[in-house]
């Protein structure tokens, strides 16, 4: 895995396990969900400052953030973890008896 594949799948990885959406990490790094999006997509490159930042977003090091999903999300805070049974930032629970 190259160390961009490598950059994109942690990316991928905290968003998830902290529950968030690209257009909050956007925010983070003030930039447009659409640059995220284009990063994590692949159509552009992440920057070394990009790293730091993303980094230092999820409290975390730029090492630990270019070793991979498995080791981001390890050494991720437990305080930025989603809350079992919290959705996903953005994503709206079905009402309990299936209507929206």
């Amino acid at each position: 895995m190259s160390l961009e594949e490598r950059m994109r799948s942690a990316v991928a990885a905290l968003l998830h396990a902290a529950g968030e959406s690209q257009t909050e990490l956007a925010a983070a790094l003030g930039v447009s969900q659409a640059q995220v999006s284009r990063r994590q997509s692949g159509a552009a490159a992440w920057s070394l400052a990009d790293c730091e930042a993303v980094a230092a977003h999820y409290g975390i090091t730029a090492y630990d953030l270019l070793a991979g999903p498995t080791r981001a999300v390890e050494a991720l805070p437990p305080g930025r973890r989603r809350m079992p049974g919290r959705p996903a930032s953005g994503v709206r629970p079905a009402a309990v008896d299936g209507t929206i």
